[in-house]
């Protein structure tokens, strides 16, 4: 509750006064957000950017769905396959995955995706 009312306070003082803080980013300024994996990006005059007066907004480009794409399928000559994602305490339980449907099928855990390989 304290956290929102400080974060009102501060939204009518920038609209109000619109002068920049010293030594600090003022929200007036025109400066582009940094897009998140969600999709978030705040326009330049969002009070929501206030946060980040004393440092920039860090965000970490290497999202898992787009490290998991770069993985390719793995084939398998198997109907029924099974993923754990690695042995031990690294891994997730073990899941078992139907490949009868043509196309890649991933694992609902790690995302791993598998396709059948078609033999003789």
């Amino acid at each position: 509750m304290l956290q929102r009312r400080a974060s009102l306070l501060l939204f009518q003082h920038f609209n109000r006064s619109r002068i920049p803080a010293i030594g600090s980013r003022c929200i007036t300024n025109t400066t582009d957000d940094v897009c998140t994996h969600t999709g978030q990006k705040w326009d330049s005059d969002d009070y929501r950017l206030a946060r980040f007066m004393n440092a920039p907004k860090h965000v970490n480009q290497n999202w898992a769905v787009k490290l998991i794409a770069e993985v390719p399928p793995k084939e398998v000559t198997e109907r029924v396959i099974w993923c754990d994602g690695g042995s031990g305490p690294e891994g997730h339980p073990r899941v078992y995955i139907n490949l009868d449907k043509p196309g890649d099928h991933s694992c609902g855990y790690c995302g791993l995706r598998f396709i059948k390989k078609e033999s003789h």
